[in-house]
Order: structure tokens, then sequence, then C-alpha cells
């Protein structure tokens, strides 16, 4: 198990409270940076899914990224709650607090630490054209149910995945995608809608090459 340095920032690293019951939506990524893309996705996923809360998990790292030009946590949570400024988004990085660096152990802490929370993994379609790499991404599917949400780049790909294709028994139609959340897992749903084309790499890119006037 590979872990962190815990590092503890007030308001930063809090978890968000909640009560027994709700349905809550677990969004996470480096948002290096938010953009309108993400809160397109969030705006989706609370209304398709029917979800109490849903938290936004701005995470230390990603180990399947470059790190290096990876802006301060505090930044990003800040950047992150000014654009998705919703009464049932709430914005934390607790996975610093715990020294977290994969997705599974994020899940497996939530899971058995709150067993009466009804907790749905949110990810982009592009993360699931990649799932296989991911550490422990079977447990993660036998964990919580999933949602995806369709995205220009990985429109085709995703549906015919490893990891889409492994699942493929436990997928259900997204037509009844507001009962996920308390659907035992295995169970995933592929949501289409909305898109944008803005990604948080390609405005890095931009910004690194924009010369300071």
């Amino acid at each position: 198990m590979t872990l962190r340095q815990p590092i503890l920032i007030p308001g930063i690293t809090e978890l968000p409270l909640s009560g027994s019951g709700m349905r809550i939506g677990l969004f996470g990524g480096s948002f290096n940076p938010i953009h309108d893309g993400h809160r397109l996705v969030v705006e989706e996923i609370l209304r398709r899914l029917d979800l109490d809360a849903l938290w936004v998990l701005v995470t230390p790292g990603n180990p399947l990224k470059n790190n290096q030009d990876l802006a301060p946590l505090a930044d990003r949570v800040a950047a992150a709650r000014q654009l998705l400024d919703h009464p049932r988004v709430r914005v934390t990085g607790f996975e610093a607090a715990h020294g977290f660096s994969y997705s599974w152990q994020t899940i497996r802490f939530l899971t058995q630490a709150m067993p009466d929370r009804n907790f749905v993994w949110i990810m982009g379609a592009d993360n699931l054209v990649n799932f296989s790499r991911w550490e422990r991404w079977r447990d993660i599917a036998a964990m919580v149910p999933i949602a995806v949400y369709v995205r220009p780049s990985s429109g085709r790909r995703a549906p015919v995945s490893i990891a889409a294709s492994a699942l493929a028994h436990w997928r259900i139609d997204e037509n009844d995608a507001t009962g996920l959340a308390i659907l035992p897992a295995p169970a995933w749903v592929y949501l289409h809608g909305r898109q944008s084309s803005l990604s948080s790499s390609a405005i890095r890119a931009r910004r690194q090459h924009v010369k300071p006037k």
C-alpha cells in the first residue's frame, strides 16, 4: 500500500458533514485547474443521479500523471469552491490528511467509516478508457456503484474499453440512473448529455505558451 505523508490544512482537508442514508457522489481529480467542463459534469450528475450531495475530492496528486506542474492543494480547493458554488456541492482535499495515494484507499475508508451512506463514484469517460490501469480497479467497482459521464474525446473508446467490457454484466440503462446510488456494487451507468471540449491539460499548455507582457 502506497501512502503519502499526511498533510493537514485547516479549512481544506476536513471531511464534509453528512447524514445517514444520504446519496453522495464522489468526484475525484487533480482539478489542475478546475474549469467549466468540470462544472457541467457536476450539474448533470446532480440532476441525473438524484444525489443529496456531491463531494469534489481534490487529490494531492495523480499516480498516473506527471505532477511537476501541480498547483498547491489549497489553491486548487479554493478555485474549485469558487467555481462550483452550489448548495449540494462540497469541495475538500481530505485525502491529503490521510496520506491516500489511490482512489481505492479513499473509497475503502469512506465505505467502512460511513457504511450507512450511499456513495457513488463519478468519473469522466476518459478515465473509463484507462480505468483498467488504476490500482485495484476491480476492488473499486466492487465497493461502490460508478457513474461515467461522456467526454468528447472518449465517447467511442470508453464503452468498449477493458474495464467496460469486464463490467458489462453490471451496466444499467441510463434511464434508471436515479436509482444507481442505492444499488449494491458492482453497478455502473454510462451517461450521455451536454459536453465540453475543455481540458485541464490543454489549459495548462496554453498558459505555459503565453508570454508575460
